[in-house]
């Protein structure tokens, strides 16, 4: 076996690897943005966990079969670059979306969440999302709400009834 071919299958088994540890993996055409905007995307990736790399279309096709995420091929024509988040499904979406809208030269293509292919649009509704801390803190305020509700009629209860002790000594 030649030595390319031997460097191509460790490729593919790096890529299966990654998309099988993958909470989220998102495919991206990054034409038209410039090494320094690159460079940005990929910091503002590894800020959030975030793996972004560019790969072979051919390799992460193979690569997908062995996983079994035939779904993926779809989006890998052109240039791809692919964002793999091996925690939070959330993190790629809001910061590729972000990106894309502005700089205006990325596509967002589509992607794979969870082991389900996901759409362009998917992923946008995704990046919309409130983030886990915000949607803990509507959680909590939910939760609070009937509490707080009691404590404020029991005040009122204990108010009225100071009231009227007061009026009864005058």
């Amino acid at each position: 076996m030649s030595k390319a071919l031997e460097a191509k299958k460790a490729v593919v088994a790096e890529i299966a690897e990654k998309l099988q540890k993958s909470k989220s993996t998102i495919v991206a055409d990054y034409r038209g943005l410039t090494v320094k905007e690159m460079n940005e995307l990929r910091k503002q990736l590894r800020e959030v966990g975030v793996e972004f790399h560019v790969l072979k279309n051919t390799l992460t096709k193979r690569a997908a079969e062995q996983v079994g995420q035939d779904d993926l091929s779809q989006f890998l024509t052109g240039p791809s670059a692919l964002a793999f988040s091996y925690e939070d499904v959330v993190a790629p979406a809001k910061v590729l979306h972000k990106f894309a809208k502005d700089s205006k030269k990325m596509e967002i293509k589509g992607g794979m969440v969870e082991g389900r292919m996901v759409t362009q649009d998917e992923i946008k509704a995704l990046a919309d999302l409130p983030s886990r801390e915000g949607l803990l803190s509507m959680l909590l305020s939910v939760l609070q709400a009937p509490i707080r509700n009691f404590a404020l009629a029991v005040k009122a209860v204990a108010d009225k009834g100071e009231e009227g002790a007061a009026a009864e000594q005058a």
